[in-house]
């Protein structure tokens, strides 16, 4: 009998998560899994990505309403949701008070423990072989769902996070599992919870190599015309860098901008196109304003297909402040890009400095350095390529390790 399985996640949105979600759906043997998709709420682009043989389960009113605006929530009449999504400031304030900590991310596990109870039953859908949370919040799959084994997935490196690790341990700890992506990854991740080492499982992001390859040339002509006409723009002739991403402050694309800046400062004919969205973008839009890079520093905006701004560009460059395994990085390998990454923590588990990208470093001084030096050495970019050529970087083997569990 076919063993049934249960994912969870909050919605589908471009993002590098959610793109792993549909690697391992891509992935999983279906003749030997049944596979049950809920997704919180049905909004993104990725939607339609998801494999016909996965049964997306039907959207509940009162999850979907997790992820909206507090007042969009009063809106739609869950007085109860929007209170508790009030109260779990409280405990959000002392922990920063108690701490001194002035950002974290302590705030979402305080908003799961005050809205999960609020949320219906999943048990309708029957006991699972396995139940997995694919991203926070953890609660939901710990408490809604019934299933002989459970397991949630960790995304982020926690070695640059604040989280209160003694609300959040007794989550972690009801699972089987905790499912890391890298070995970076468990190293941050332990650190805040140590007495969690026993549950460690790697399962790294699965990507397609074909998948990538097909979809990075659908529309490639249209993006080239669109690349070339930015490139006119500023100037003619440019070296063309790509960075996809979330805007938000781990990616680090508000600082990327003033790396453009020095690097243009040097004489070097830059044009940089960023993909992707978030809250960041006014705070990139200023830097932008601010150095002047309106023309070379150019925010592409929202793409359900990345892959055709990828191929198009000479280098990929990712500028994180932190990482916890950048999809993009590989999807830009697969496609023969050079690579520049900042060294944040995971750096060296997805590049080999020098034979299958470069590394440089973490602040704009010297990552402008790192780029102008690896711009300057032609040799070292045509080795860079050649190797990618000859090598693999998909892994759709790694959905092997769920039988194997």
């Amino acid at each position: 009998m076919k063993k049934r399985l249960f994912i969870a996640i909050q919605y589908l949105e471009i993002g590098g998560a959610e793109r792993s979600l549909i690697g391992l759906l891509n992935a999983i043997d279906y003749s030997k899994f049944d596979v049950d998709l809920f997704v919180y709420k049905h909004t993104g682009e990725f939607m339609k990505l998801v494999p016909p043989q996965v049964r997306l389960l039907p959207e509940m009113k009162r999850y979907a309403a997790l992820s909206q605006p507090i007042s969009q929530i009063v809106r739609r009449g869950y007085i109860d949701l929007a209170l508790a999504r009030l109260c779990a400031r409280i405990p959000a304030r002392r922990f920063q008070h108690r701490t001194g900590v002035k950002e974290s991310i302590a705030i979402y596990q305080y908003i799961a423990d005050y809205t999960t109870p609020l949320l219906p039953s999943l048990h309708k859908y029957g006991e699972y072989d396995l139940a997995i949370s694919f991203l926070i919040p953890h609660n939901i799959v710990r408490d809604k769902v019934s299933a002989k084994r459970k397991w949630a997935w960790i995304h982020t490196d926690y070695s640059f996070v604040d989280v209160d690790a003694d609300d959040e341990l007794p989550v972690w700890d009801a699972y089987d599992k905790v499912i890391s992506i890298s070995p970076d990854v468990t190293k941050g991740f332990l650190g805040k919870f140590p007495s969690l080492a026993g549950k460690i499982f790697q399962i790294e992001n699965i990507l397609s190599e074909s998948f990538v390859r097909q979809q990075a040339k659908e529309g490639l002509e249209e993006v080239e015309k669109e690349i070339s006409s930015l490139c006119d723009r500023a100037g003619g002739e440019m070296i063309r860098l790509c960075s996809v991403g979330r805007f938000s402050y781990p990616k680090a694309f508000d600082r990327a901008v003033h790396i453009c800046k020095v690097l243009t400062d040097h004489g070097y004919s830059i044009l940089w196109y960023v993909v992707g969205y978030g809250g960041d973008e006014h705070l990139i839009r200023k830097a932008i304003s601010d150095t002047g890079m309106q023309r070379r520093f150019v925010l592409v905006g929202k793409k359900e297909n990345p892959y055709p701004y990828i191929n198009s560009c000479d280098i990929y460059v990712q500028p994180s402040r932190y990482e916890g395994n950048a999809v993009t990085v590989r999807e830009a390998q697969i496609l023969c890009k050079p690579c520049v990454i900042t060294e944040y923590a995971t750096a060296h588990s997805q590049i080999q400095d020098g034979v299958d990208g470069v590394i440089v470093e973490n602040d704009v001084e010297g990552a402008a350095d790192g780029i102008e030096e690896f711009l300057n050495n032609k040799a070292l970019q045509v080795k860079i390529k050649e190797y990618l050529s000859c090598h693999h970087y998909g892994n759709e083997q790694e959905a092997r390790k769920l039988e194997e569990l």
